[in-house]
């Protein structure tokens, strides 16, 4: 699907979409609760689908109500042979491998060529070091063998979905276990997202200094009702639009809200000035948005994009491709990416999303200014099922065609 956007000036006020990362973690302690849970404002994303369907393959029943979503919980530790499908999910991919690695059975992980191509060497290392399988193959990975507790080691600065895996799974196993971060840690707010999950769950792990976990033994998840806090990530392209002269309001956001990626109030305004430079390390998620209002602003230069080469696509590669014909050149470093200050002129030709759904709505927002045409645009199913519709709803024309 492309969409065709006019230009037009964004008003009005908006609800931000429920936070997928939240509800991806309430739904993974909610399935291994002993008992019936209940999880409400959940967005029928494809990766919470993912994660969904995941839940299900090791023995979880989940049925939806409208946005909430009632799940019997299941035990990992004695599932057997099953194949989980995770679509696009990086998250889902990476929070279903330990899970896998419970019960000793042979584990398939399916998913796009894309996904299965994103690096899992925190996965493969353990993994070689425990005697366990996991092997990629043609159609997707074998997982395969027994998890042990103990001292784990992992690398704070590849991704936090390693870690936040490994908390899922560790509580279940029969001894206490550590898990000691390598600095730097990056994404660090992500892990606070999962203890606040897991505490909600009644499973209480703790740190013992500031780079070290202690995950208790045989813990048992307490079954959960709860409703998924609003979205700071997505929220974070309606907001833009300010920066292109709208007038736009997002609700249902908390203000204590553990989620790094509500940074992003903090780094619009700094925008407005020459020479900004801001620091993504800990909000990667956000350099689409970010690298867009830069570019409707005075530019800026953001340090930590090291990782964003390993998301839904190179995100500071696509971006870079993408910007170019709005008649703005990015500069390319290892970890650092330079918006300039430069005139925005309309794109003489289609824009693409790259498959990615950061990519396409951090293009909407340039489009909101000089007018254009997205292809790929369905690819914010990914997250934002109804963005293109809650964007027209401020006022902007757009016009979706197949």
């Amino acid at each position: 699907m492309n969409v065709l956007i006019r230009p037009g000036t964004a008003r009005g006020t908006v609800a931000a979409p429920p936070s997928k990362s939240m509800a991806h973690r309430l739904l993974i302690c909610a399935a291994l609760a002993d008992g019936e849970s209940t999880v409400r404002g959940v967005d029928r994303s494809e990766d919470i689908l993912a994660t969904a369907d995941c839940l299900a393959a090791l023995g979880a029943s989940l049925s939806w109500e409208g946005d909430a979503v009632r799940i019997r919980g299941c035990d990992p530790r004695k599932a057997g042979p099953a194949v989980l499908r995770c679509r696009e999910s990086g998250s889902t991919l990476r929070f279903m491998i330990p899970l896998c690695l419970l019960s000793g059975s042979d584990m398939r992980l399916e998913g796009s060529e894309t996904l299965l191509s994103r690096p899992l060497s925190v996965y493969e290392d353990l993994c070689r070091e425990q005697g366990l399988t996991l092997r990629r193959e043609s159609t997707g990975l074998l997982a395969a063998g027994r998890l042990a507790p103990g001292e784990y080691s992992v690398p704070g600065g590849i991704s936090s979905q390693f870690i936040t895996g490994l908390l899922f799974a560790l509580p279940l196993l029969p001894a206490d276990s550590r898990i000691r971060l390598i600095p730097p840690v990056e994404s660090r707010s992500y892990l606070s997202l999962t203890l606040q999950a897991l505490h909600d769950a009644g499973v209480m792990v703790s740190w013992t200094d500031e780079n070290t976990l202690l995950i208790p033994e045989n813990a048992v998840y307490r079954p959960l009702d709860t409703k998924v806090e609003g979205d700071y990530s997505n929220a974070a392209f309606f907001e833009a639009l300010n920066c292109a002269g709208g007038n736009v309001t997002v609700t249902g956001l908390r203000p204590d809200s553990l989620q790094g990626d509500r940074v992003y109030r903090d780094f619009f305004p700094c925008l407005t000035a020459e020479n900004a430079e801001l620091d993504l390390a800990d909000c990667p998620d956000l350099a689409p948005v970010l690298f867009a209002a830069a570019a409707l602003g005075r530019g800026a230069s953001f340090t930590g994009t090291r990782r964003l080469r390993f998301k839904e696509s190179d995100r500071g590669a696509a971006m870079a491709q993408e910007l170019a014909k709005f008649g703005v050149l990015l500069t390319l470093e290892e970890n650092r990416i330079i918006v300039p200050a430069a005139p925005l002129r309309a794109p003489s030709e289609p824009l693409d999303s790259h498959n990615d759904h950061r990519i396409a709505m951090a293009l909407s927002l340039l489009c909101t200014r000089t007018g254009g045409e997205i292809r790929g645009a369905e690819a914010v199913r990914k997250s934002f099922p109804d963005y293109w519709d809650r964007l027209r709803s401020l006022g902007i024309d757009v016009e979706k065609r197949d």
